[in-house]
């Protein structure tokens, strides 16, 4: 019984952490039968080529409008409740999809089911933060980040073996149908397992709003932010296009299950480095890890234009398994970062800030796909390589907080 408490303590597996991480395998394996293949389902319905990547420009300012309100509904109404109604949203939008066998449906029904993730990762941050001490965040972090890639393993198989019996538009309604139930069965788990950590004594809502927060974002988050929004365009850029070239422009397109299998070597990767990555990182310094994270994320767009064949595309999609390498370390850096009472808020502030900038180069990557495949993956590179030089020189390393309050002012240490 030692050992596995033992086990316990360094993985952080408290019951709420357990909970949180079993609604995400769920949630994450019906989403991710189905979503990577959005972009080619939406061309199977007849949509523009240019509308995968308005697709991606609408995930990503989604994903920065919802985490500002994610972040305040876990502070307003605990991490608890606050999932529960995330969980409702997807469910809504999975259900339009599979409903409706039209384009603009997809458009409408991502308006919902996209928003999951974003919507609900302060309020997954703020669980980590407050359930775990702080020699464990990264470790947490890294815990839930591993779980999720399981999820996104599996996922994209099961749907790419149902694009290839059925077809890509039964199989995408297919999928979606699955991504229904799982998410039904993540809600009663979640609500049985995960603590309910509202407070009462809550601060003035009044702090969580955008110009509130911000006077409390330190000038070292600011700077990861920048070099996080540089980076996020090089990945966005070709995003939405990936599986289009895989399965359908380059000279030896690959299958459905093919894809899936892409998708798995690089989780598998990922999965890879976590542990150890997260483990190092709690003993010393978080830049290096974040560096070499913004490294990959620079090299995926470019080795991929290289790629035209399955094996190539294995060797490519390494790369952008080993873009997680420091992700973790990010996420806990900007916990690290951001003041103690705040940190749900802040998390959603810093990637409402980021998502929406983002979105720009995700709506804009249908226009530079139309100019060439070249011209998308060039330009990705260039925004990726400007960004890891940037933190490299720029961005700072700390765990220490970088602000302390003084009469309910914000003071810098």
């Amino acid at each position: 019984m030692g050992k596995v408490q033992r086990v316990i303590d360094f993985f952080g597996l408290k019951r709420s952490i357990v909970g949180l991480l079993g609604m995400v395998i769920l949630v994450g394996m019906g989403e991710k039968m189905a979503d990577q293949f959005l972009p080619i389902y939406l061309l199977a319905l007849g949509a523009a080529e240019t509308m995968p990547g308005i697709l991606g420009g609408i995930n990503n300012l989604l994903s920065a409008l919802y985490s500002l309100p994610g972040g305040y509904l876990a502070e307003r109404f605990g991490t608890k409740k606050s999932l529960l109604i995330f969980n409702l949203i997807a469910m809504f939008g999975f259900i339009i999809v599979i409903v409706i066998p039209h384009w603009a449906a997809v458009l409408v029904g991502s308006v919902f089911f996209l928003s999951w993730t974003a919507i609900s990762l302060p309020a997954t941050m703020g669980l980590v933060s407050k359930v775990l001490p702080k020699d464990k965040r990264t470790m947490g972090v890294t815990v839930h980040s591993l779980v999720r890639r399981i999820p996104m393993a599996i996922g994209p198989i099961m749907g790419g073996v149902l694009i290839d019996v059925y077809g890509t538009v039964k199989g995408v309604r297919f999928a979606f149908a699955g991504a229904l139930v799982l998410a039904v069965i993540a809600a009663v788990i979640q609500q049985i397992l995960i603590q309910d950590d509202r407070k009462e004594d809550k601060k003035p809502t009044k702090d969580l709003n955008p110009l509130g927060l911000l006077k409390y974002m330190s000038p070292e988050l600011k700077k990861l932010l920048i070099a996080d929004i540089l980076i996020r365009f090089c990945e966005q850029i070709p995003a939405a296009y990936v599986v289009v070239w895989a399965m359908q422009t380059i000279a030896n397109p690959v299958d459905g299950t093919q894809f899936g299998i892409l998708r798995t070597v690089e989780m598998a990767t990922a999965m890879l480095v976590y542990i150890p990555v997260a483990y190092l990182a709690d003993k010393g310094n978080k830049k290096p890890f974040v560096v070499m994270t913004f490294v990959f994320f620079t090299a995926f767009p470019a080795v991929l234009y290289f790629s035209k064949s399955f094996w190539m595309l294995v060797i490519a999609f390494v790369v952008r398994g080993l873009k997680e390498f420091g992700e973790p370390t990010r996420k806990a850096l900007i916990m690290d970062l951001a003041p103690e009472d705040r940190k749900a808020g802040m998390f959603g502030l810093y990637y409402l800030l980021r998502d929406v900038l983002v979105s720009v180069s995700a709506f804009a990557s249908g226009w530079l796909w139309l100019a060439s495949p070249k011209v998308n993956f060039l330009t990705a590179f260039v925004f990726g390589a400007i960004g890891t030089i940037w933190f490299a020189m720029a961005g700072k390393d700390t765990s220490k907080p970088i602000y302390v309050e003084t009469a309910g002012k914000p003071t810098a240490k």
